[in-house]
């Protein structure tokens, strides 16, 4: 998974609102608590032994397709609206299908009482490069 969720742009003024408040050069290179740089290390030291496995069992046409494959799910999204993306294709080629954490169940926006639905129209606006601003104010 990529760090960070949203792009900045170098120009543009520090929003701590949005992206917290030591989101610093250093709050990108460095990771929040050394834990996780521990647990980022062993999960890609344990993919590249499974590709390495796959690859001297299957070859590497394999490991090619299934990478091409993994790009491609990864980039289909449903468009904004009532029901969020799930990406159910990526999660059951890599694996993650299994995987059940706290925030599977914990804090859902959906069931906040300042809830609001997002408008579709301002959501495909923004992620097509006409709008500015988040593709789903999701609270009042």
């Amino acid at each position: 998974m990529a760090s960070g969720g949203m792009k900045r742009e170098i120009s543009e003024t520090h929003d701590a609102l949005r992206f917290g408040i030591n989101a610093g050069v250093k709050a990108d290179l460095a990771p929040p608590h050394p834990l996780q740089s521990t647990i980022q290390s062993e999960a890609k030291f344990w993919a590249d032994k499974k590709k390495f496995g796959t690859e001297a069992i299957y070859g590497s046409a394999f490991n090619i397709r299934k990478d091409l494959d993994a790009q491609i799910l990864s980039r289909f999204q449903r468009p904004p609206g009532a029901l969020p993306s799930s990406m159910l294709g990526y999660e059951a080629l890599t694996g993650s299908l299994d995987d059940f954490g706290f925030e599977d169940y914990l804090n859902m926006p959906q069931d906040s009482d300042s809830f609001r639905q997002p408008d579709l129209h301002h959501g495909m606006e923004v992620r097509l490069g006409l709008s500015k601003g988040p593709i789903c104010p999701c609270f009042n």
